[in-house]
């Protein structure tokens, strides 16, 4: 390329980066080879004809990725011939320029450049305050920089002449306060890496308490990163006791030295007043700080708040903002493995169903499929190296025992367990090396098995060209029949395919279709492809709000996430303070499950750290958080809470309007029960016992758990609806109306005493013959015990 096109590129950069048309932040490609095969593919498509016709955004895709390289949407692409001839006409200007004069103009700048660029001025020594020479030479060998060789003390210097052994001139390069500074930042910096590498290479809880007391040193030292590990340590209660005063001064100090990670925490402080008061306003400032340094936990937050409307007026558009951001990275993040599984374990469910709600495998249940690994059961070897391989459900993600359990697997012929180690092969990490040739083989011999796994593995190889020729229709092929059998990666890839037109004609349709099949198998990256379709308007309509809960699903998805186990272990252990304050935290992100984990344990009133007259009020406020976000028994204690008076003075009326939504949205047996309830009481709400019948009868039609005390109050309400109608009428008059001449005849008289004679009759024989009847063995016989009446069943707490 000539130095007039070079220049003319430069340009159109320029005005390309002021006009906004940048790429989403963190959209890289998984790795180089991708990326380069990502260029070949874009360069292979339809004609400039079909393109138009076809509305091109501008867009690209990598591992099944769309990364938006400029905002057009569909309805700017009409513009685009004459964007076209406009850039045409600015670069046959440009060319008109002398080149020469171009190359003066670098010139010019690089020399004010070196002008502006600083001096480092000798200080003491033989030529203090003369500038220093680089690079100078000392014992035969040059230094372009300052130096501490020579000198026992460590204390950089540098010389003033090129040859220093000829002139003798030289000076420090900084004072003896910065020398001392340095050296101590410099071993802090030691005793901060010593415990990250104990940190890192330890499993066992013990190891992990000595990295953190290097840790702790290193921070005493001033060391911003161990400042930074040791505050939230100490917030969370991480292998460190948990104190929440000297987290927040030292959040404070990393926050006068403008670190995001102490800013967004001391939001975070503030936003849960844990340690200070609360205050909605320092929380957002403080937030606001954090995502401006590129905090993702800032960012997330801040997406959140504009969606929710919390402490901010409500914007979908700055919901949107904040999301794609930190949506961006964790898609970015994404291998073909899938990265690891997120736990989401309610409280509330586990503390009625033990084990039931959360998923989680018992050790005992996991040692059993062990001991069936063991033994050669291939299910139980392909399952366990699944377990390993992502995580999750109580197994550690563990790609050596992952490795192992597929290798055992796959010498018995398994063609599941095949393709996961093309999968590992592919991907590449410390146990796996990466070998596009031998994850090639292993995804053959599972496809030719008829495993989507391997079609849709030996669909990314033609793809992308590992191991092979780039085919895309081999490619293409490969992925239909993964995609039919139901494999969210073929599915995927098939979307992407259609997306960007590579093999097929574009069909955003199509498109659609496949992303959509792959998002109901959980794929985050096919939520992430929704998410830019219907934020740019690419083949649907535009929506803001339905891109904006895409992004916030995969935001959800990052590394973050791990603290919704950590947090759930520390309440196993019995450790609720540090449990709630990491729920706290995760509930500001936007996590439902998280808050609604918090507002059980505020519930419970098992959290010392909040005041007792806080407890109802916050518990309070992360219902309502969780109800707005849809979780039924969130929005049940929404209306037990305004019932009985919980953090909030007692309010029938918004009680009742809880449970109507409960029961209309949700079709909640609990909230139509309690619907009931408050119609036979009239709490709330006109005293109606027909509406109340009615309410009772759906909450038995909508769960069978509701049946008995269904049964129980309609037998009350009958009773009371009996003594309602005895009270409404006059039994007098009732029989002072009736003629019983008229109505049983002019004898009626003789039929009753005749009626009364047979009775007595019937007893007197029944009695003789008792008597008659041969006496039994005379016996101590146990009591019955009398049962007491049910009591009334009210609304539960």
């Amino acid at each position: 390329m000539g130095r007039r096109a070079r220049w003319v590129a430069l340009l159109l950069c320029l005005a390309a980066l002021s006009a906004g048309a940048l790429p989403a932040v963190g959209a890289l490609p998984a790795a180089d080879e991708e990326g380069n095969q990502d260029e070949s593919l874009e360069s292979k498509t339809l004609s400039a004809e079909d393109q138009v016709k076809d509305h091109s955004t501008g867009t690209r895709v990598v591992a099944g990725q769309i990364f938006l390289e400029s905002g057009k949407s569909d309805s700017q692409s009409e513009n685009e011939e004459s964007f076209h001839s406009q850039e045409e006409e600015k670069e046959n200007s440009l060319e008109e320029l002398n080149s020469l004069e171009m190359s003066n103009l670098l010139n010019k700048d690089l020399e004010e450049a070196e002008v502006q660029s600083p001096v480092l001025t000798a200080i003491g020594g033989t030529a203090d305050g003369e500038p220093c020479h680089f690079p100078f030479l000392f014992m035969e060998k040059e230094y372009a920089e300052c130096t501490a060789d020579g000198r026992e003390d460590g204390r950089l210097w540098c010389a003033t002449t090129y040859d220093y052994k000829k002139d003798q001139k030289w000076g420090f390069c900084e004072s003896e306060e910065q020398s001392n500074k340095r050296r101590q930042m410099q071993e802090a910096e030691d005793v901060y890496q010593i415990g990250m590498k104990i940190l890192n290479e330890s499993s066992k809880k013990a190891q992990k308490k000595v990295a953190y007391q290097y840790l702790l040193k290193a921070a005493d030292m001033n060391h911003t990163k161990a400042m930074e590990k040791v505050s939230y340590a100490l917030l969370f209660g991480d292998y460190l006791k948990q104190n929440i005063q000297s987290s927040k001064e030292l959040f404070e100090k990393l926050t006068e030295e403008g670190s995001p990670k102490g800013q967004m925490a001391l939001g975070f402080l503030y936003a849960s007043g844990l340690g200070v008061n609360s205050s909605q306003a320092k929380a957002l400032v403080y937030y606001t700080f954090g995502a401006l340094g590129g905090n993702l936990i800032a960012h997330m937050i801040l997406g959140y708040r504009y969606w929710a409307g919390i402490g901010v007026l409500q914007s979908c558009e700055s919901a949107l903002t904040h999301y794609r951001l930190v949506a961006n990275h964790v898609a970015s993040d994404i291998s073909l493995t899938g990265g690891t599984v997120v736990q989401r374990i309610r409280l509330a469910d586990e503390v009625e169903n033990p084990g039931m709600a959360s998923g989680m495998l018992e050790e005992d249940l996991i040692q059993y499929y062990q001991f069936l690994a063991e033994k050669g059961d291939v299910q139980a070897q392909v399952g366990l190296g699944q377990l390993h391989l992502h995580g999750g459900r109580g197994v550690e993600q563990n790609h050596q025992r992952a490795f192992e359990y597929f290798n055992q697997a796959a010498n018995a012929g398994n063609s599941h367990a095949m393709a996961f180690l093309g999968k590992m092969y592919s991907e590449g990490s410390d146990v796996v090396p990466q070998s596009n040739e031998t994850a090639l083989q292993y995804f053959k011999k599972a496809a030719d098995m008829g495993n989507p796994v391997g079609q849709s593995g030996l669909g990314m190889a033609y793809l992308y060209g590992r191991g092979v020729p780039v085919n895309y229709e081999l490619a293409l092929k490969y992925f239909q029949k993964a995609a039919e059998q139901g494999w969210v990666d073929g599915q995927l890839q098939l979307g992407s395919m259609y997306y960007n037109g590579i093999g097929v004609k574009k069909d955003y349709k199509q498109a659609l279709k496949y992303f959509n099949l792959a998002s109901q198998g959980g794929h985050i990256l096919a939520f992430y492809n929704l998410a830019q379709m219907h934020a740019t308007g690419t083949g649907v309509m535009r929506s803001c709000h339905t891109a904006v809960e895409l992004f916030k699903n995969v935001c959800e998805r990052g590394r973050w996430s791990e603290r919704l186990m950590t947090a759930y272990n520390s309440y196993k252990d019995g450790d609720s303070n540090s449990a709630v304050v990491q729920y706290l935290l995760l509930a500001e992100q936007g996590y439902e499950v998280a808050q609604s984990n918090a507002a059980f344990i505020l519930d419970q009133k098992e959290a010392s750290i909040v005041g007792e007259n806080e407890t109802y009020p916050r518990a309070l406020l992360h219902w309502n958080r969780a109800a707005s976000q849809g979780y039924t028994v969130a929005r049940i204690k929404l209306g037990d809470y305004h019932f009985y008076g919980f953090g909030t003075d007692v309010d029938y009326e918004t009680a009742f309007i809880h449970y109507r939504l409960a029961s209309e949205q949700q079709h909640s047996a609990q909230a139509m029960f309690n619907l009931g309830y408050m119609h036979e009481k009239g709490l709330g709400i006109k005293q109606d016992i027909h509406l109340a019948k009615r309410f009772y009868d759906m909450a038995a039609e909508a769960s069978p758990d509701a049946q008995v005390p269904v049964f129980l109050a309609l037998c009350k309400l009958g009773v009371i609806y009996s003594l309602q109608y005895i009270r409404e009428i006059n039994i007098r008059e009732v029989f002072s109306h009736i003629d019983m001449d008229q109505l049983l005849g002019p004898e009626w008289d003789l039929y009753l005493m005749t009626i009364i004679a047979l009775l007595l009759g019937t007893i007197i024989a029944y009695r003789q013959r008792q008597h008659q009847a041969v006496p039994r063995a005379a016996g101590l016989r146990p009591a019955v015990p009398q049962q007491e009446p049910p009591p009334e069943h009210q609304p539960p707490q």
